[in-house]
């Protein structure tokens, strides 16, 4: 059961705000994924050095018995500082770090898939994989009603909302802005947002990147925007599925190899094409945080997306598995997008069975 918003005077925060911080402390928060493998958790700490590097920074720990990666009885769960970013909501030189989980025995927590994809991008140097994502979400109140919707209703049907203006079909537009801006801030490389289909979805775009790097970054990109709808006292919602029967919410992936950019590369996107469809059913698994459960809600075939059962692929297709989008057709060379995995999907194992898959041919 969720708490009960309590709504504060965010005011009162003012008089605070210009007292110094004495110049020789930092402020860090260390970010990591939980136990769901979808949400986030964080604590802060301070430090007395502006650290150069995440090798700088000390392993911490916090109490997994609470996150669902430790039991009670030995619960002290440790978190390795992996990134650092630079805090937009602090500022000066206080810092966001991304960091992974390990377990007493320092062996990887069930949800800490960073580890194994980290070894699989380094043997995949050769190939300079460049991956991006498109994040959708919904913003939605406390009790997960898509915001904007009316009371006990529905807005129109999907079409007016895509890419839109105007107060009667954009929801939370400045929440968006203060978003792009403070990705920007931190040092995550967001190229990209957008109104979605229905009134209160946005999709933003990460990438493109090199091995870990795309992964990294849309993780905190989502630290960052469920931090600010948190001010804004709503909430980001990664739901596969929010609303039965409306469209729901994925995270692409867009994937190249160095010889997918070269001269007649849409020849290597074929054939990557062609192993992916071989293994549908194994990335299916791998593209949702339940193994596929939220998939099955997501891709019925309905609103513009393809069917969970079916791998499809198409140029400029986007009710496909797979598209090839029309400039990369008419080039011969650049990226293909997957548009199976959910909104929830951790990219890192989004990116590890993508370079199993067409990569290393698995």
């Amino acid at each position: 059961m969720n708490s009960v918003p309590i709504a504060l005077n965010k005011a009162a925060m003012r008089k605070y705000e210009d007292l110094e911080v004495p110049c020789d402390s930092i402020l860090a928060t260390y970010v990591w994924v939980d136990g769901s493998g979808i949400n986030l958790r964080s604590k802060d700490r301070t430090f007395d050095f502006i650290p150069k590097t995440h090798k700088d920074l000390p392993i911490w720990y916090f109490d997994g018995s609470n996150t669902a990666q430790a039991s009670f009885d030995n619960s002290d769960t440790f978190i390795f500082p992996e990134v650092i970013y630079h805090d937009p909501f602090r500022r000066g030189n206080h810092i966001m770090v991304l960091a992974d989980t390990y377990q007493y025995n320092y062996s990887p927590t069930q949800t800490n898939h960073r580890k194994s994809c980290v070894i699989l991008c380094e043997k995949s140097e050769v190939e300079e994989p460049l991956f991006g994502f498109n994040q959708e979400f919904f913003l939605t109140t406390a009790d997960g009603r898509p915001l904007g919707w009316p009371p006990g209703g529905f807005p129109a049907p999907p079409g007016p909302y895509y890419c839109a203006i105007g107060a009667n079909k954009i929801v939370a537009r400045d929440l968006m802005e203060a978003f792009f801006r403070c990705c920007l801030y931190a040092g995550v490389k967001v190229n990209g947002i957008n109104p979605g289909t229905t009134p209160s979805q946005w999709n933003f775009q990460v990438g493109p990147s090199p091995g870990i790097r795309a992964a990294d970054d849309l993780w905190m990109a989502r630290y960052i925007l469920s931090r600010l709808a948190e001010e804004y006292g709503t909430v980001a919602s990664f739901d596969a599925q929010p609303v039965p029967d409306w469209p729901g919410n994925g995270t692409f992936v867009y994937f190249s190899t160095k010889d997918m950019r070269e001269e007649d590369g849409v020849l290597v996107i074929e054939r990557a094409i062609d192993k992916l469809s071989r293994r549908h059913g194994v990335h299916i698994n791998e593209y949702d945080a339940n193994n596929g459960a939220d998939n099955a809600r997501r891709l019925t075939g309905k609103q513009g997306m393809p069917h969970l059962r079916d791998f499809t692929a198409g140029v400029a297709n986007r009710n496909c598995a797979v598209r090839i989008p029309r400039q990369v057709s008419e080039d011969k060379r650049g990226y293909l997008e997957d548009r199976r995995p959910a909104a929830n999907a951790d990219p890192y194992r989004v990116i590890s069975i993508m370079l199993r898959t067409c990569v290393f041919d698995e």
